[in-house]
């Protein structure tokens, strides 16, 4: 059976939407927003209808028929935890969609605007595994401060989906495999999937786990709590530092890896020294992975950006080649991981998930 699926994935200044016939691609589009326009809204919600208006006017210039579509698929956004999966569009979602329940970001509209499409048209609207995506064993939550909880904060869509790549290519299925996902973006985040599920991971947003890119890691606490009594630093400026300005950002003052490459390779001494460091750092968290596991590691699967520099590659795969077998997919494509994850449903693969049924009764 053919299903027509629209893909919606808003980001900070662009929406990029395609549309697919089954696992074909039809088309994909980026529309780019302009920072000034961006700028004018107070709140994230705020574009809601700027956005929609700029996908209905794409749709309709490349004569898209709306009511030829099957469903929408938009990106999850901050809500509660919740299991991985593919997640049917409900009210209590839509509502703690609107408010930010868990904060701001832009992929809160992508599930707003998936329903705002689907619902005229009678057809379902999904998101699938956002951010907050949480299977974390109880255990692996527990810290040395009772006030302090480990949080699951990872890039779910992208390790969701190269885990049912690589448990594929080993001839198993996602639900039968032990593996250690890593996703190397302006953030990085190292997954431990046992059996179809993370139960344990960085939180890859809020200080925890490597350093990366973008991104300051986990550090000692001692001399972090000491950098936020110094007075130096606002709240706004702290929280930067970690997430934003901190890892290469701050050691080499810049995000693109490629200019790090290029000063790699032109003989630049510090910028080796800082790049190996991070691989240290990764090769260390995939080891603590390996130890979740009791060493029942059937692969170590690398993916996001960074992958496809090899020289930071060799550098991982020196130090943890011991513990399995390493798989690469270079990049991440979200907008093939969203509609894979509609797919499973539409074809009866797996069931849609209700997010009302995995919140606190006080908020149902």
């Amino acid at each position: 059976m053919d299903f027509k699926i629209l893909v919606i994935n808003p980001g900070s200044t662009s929406t990029k939407i395609a549309l697919y016939r089954n696992e074909k691609e039809l088309f994909s589009a980026s529309i780019s927003h302009d920072i000034n326009t961006i700028s004018k809204y107070e709140r994230i919600i705020d574009q809601f209808d700027f956005r929609r208006e700029t996908i209905l006017q794409e749709l309709e210039k490349r004569g898209i028929k709306l009511e030829e579509l099957s469903a929408v698929v938009g990106r999850g956004g901050l809500l509660r935890p919740i299991p991985g999966g593919t997640y049917k569009v409900t009210p209590k979602m839509l509502e703690h969609l609107k408010i930010g329940i868990q904060g701001e970001h832009a992929s809160n509209l992508g599930g707003l605007l998936a329903d705002s499409i689907a619902t005229p048209l009678g057809i379902p609207a999904f998101i699938v595994d956002p951010v907050v995506v949480d299977e974390m064993e109880p255990i692996a939550k527990v810290t040395g401060l009772p006030e302090i909880k480990r949080r699951s904060i990872f890039h779910a869509l992208n390790q969701k989906r190269v885990a049912r790549l690589a448990a594929k290519d080993l001839g198993k299925t996602y639900e039968t495999v032990n593996l250690i996902v890593v996703h190397l973006g302006g953030g990085i985040s190292i997954g431990v999937h046992k059996r179809g599920k993370v139960v344990d991971v960085n939180n890859a947003l809020n200080g925890d786990g490597p350093f990366a890119p973008e991104r300051a890691g986990s550090l000692p606490a001692w001399d972090l709590v000491k950098l936020v009594l110094s007075g130096q630093y606002t709240e706004g400026e702290l929280k930067k530092k970690l997430a934003g300005k901190g890892g290469i950002v701050a050691h080499l003052g810049t995000n693109d890896m490629r200019d790090v490459a290029k000063r790699i390779a032109q003989g630049d001494k510090e910028a080796e020294f800082i790049m190996e460091a991070m691989a240290y750092n990764v090769a260390k968290w995939i080891g603590a992975g390996a130890t979740v596991l009791e060493g029942d590691v059937d692969a170590i699967v690398i993916s996001g950006g960074l992958a496809y520099y090899q020289k930071f590659i060799d550098w991982i795969k020196k130090r943890v080649s011991f513990i399995s077998r390493i798989l690469l997919y270079p990049g991440g494509d979200e907008m093939r991981a969203l509609l894979e994850g509609a797919l499973r449903v539409l074809r009866g693969e797996e069931e849609a998930k209700i997010y009302e049924e995995y919140l606190k009764e006080e908020e149902k």
